[in-house]
């Protein structure tokens, strides 16, 4: 029989070990019973916590900087790039779907990584290196709120004037990022 079973499984009281005395065994036996129950018991925990998988927060999707800075430029560079950030922002908190994301968030700091994140994924000389599955891993977001964000972006890009197949060249830089955000079904 597997020692650790018999271990985990021996809860000793005193009637355990007055009848393992009436019964002959060794009051050795009976202590080296007891410490390796309460060993095991002890060990358990840890056992447990080692078999814990935690989920890998390791981007799925990097994206590749394009081969030219064209879409950067359709884009207004580093200016429209920064009105366009701000509008998004805007419309975020306006919208009551998506402000309860970004109501209690720092501004200043978002603002900053979508502007860098736009930049690298347009062509623009900029480098963001965070992680956009472990920034999100800690909401709750669905495919719908996802999409909402998309929809909001795309308003901000109307307000802009950002000419349509601009718009879509940019979402499709964006789009695959799904996978490291929505993290709900």
């Amino acid at each position: 029989m597997n020692l650790s079973v018999v271990a985990l499984n021996f809860r000793p009281s005193r009637s355990t070990l007055a009848s393992g005395l009436r019964r002959g065994l060794p009051v050795r036996v009976l202590s080296w019973l007891l410490c390796a129950g309460l060993l095991a018991l002890m060990a358990w925990p840890s056992a447990r916590a080692q078999e814990v998988k935690l989920p890998d927060l390791t981007d799925t999707y990097v994206p590749a900087r394009p081969a030219n800075d064209s879409l950067y430029r359709a884009l207004g560079g580093e200016q429209g790039l920064n009105t366009l950030v701000d509008r998004f922002m805007k419309g975020l908190l306006a919208d009551q779907r998506m402000n309860p994301f970004f109501a209690k968030i720092d501004h200043a700091e978002t603002r900053k990584q979508l502007a860098l994140q736009f930049c690298q994924v347009s062509g623009g000389p900029c480098e963001r290196k965070a992680n956009n599955r472990k920034i999100h891993s800690s909401m709750d977001i669905s495919r719908t709120d996802f999409n909402v964000l998309v929809q909001v972006l795309q308003q901000a890009m109307d307000d802009q004037a950002i000419p349509f197949a601009v718009q879509n060249r940019l979402l499709a830089q964006l789009a695959p990022m799904h996978r490291d955000i929505i993290n709900v079904e």
